[in-house]
């Protein structure tokens, strides 16, 4: 996976059903275990296409903080909805 596909990785995680979003500034999760199930065959086709991500795991972050999808440790949000700050 090249830095510059990482919008579409992001975008292809989100249309395949999962929750994807930052957890700080270091970390991203998926989603809801229970989603994933469902989504199976498709993040197996997905995690195929564009291989090897860990590298890119900071910029990852970035860009899924940059979209508002996250969460802080220590933060009492549940969800990273809850992180979006009102305009």
């Amino acid at each position: 996976m090249q830095a510059s596909e990482i919008p579409a990785f992001v975008d292809e995680i989100i249309q395949a059903g999962c929750d994807i979003c930052a957890v700080g500034h270091d970390a991203y999760v998926l989603g809801d275990v229970e989603e994933m199930v469902d989504a199976e065959i498709e993040l197996q086709r997905i995690d195929e296409a564009y291989g090897d991500r860990d590298f890119l795991k900071l910029e990852i972050v970035a860009y899924l903080r940059s979209l508002g999808r996250y969460l802080d440790v220590g933060s009492t949000a549940t969800h990273w909805i809850e992180s979006q700050k009102p305009n």
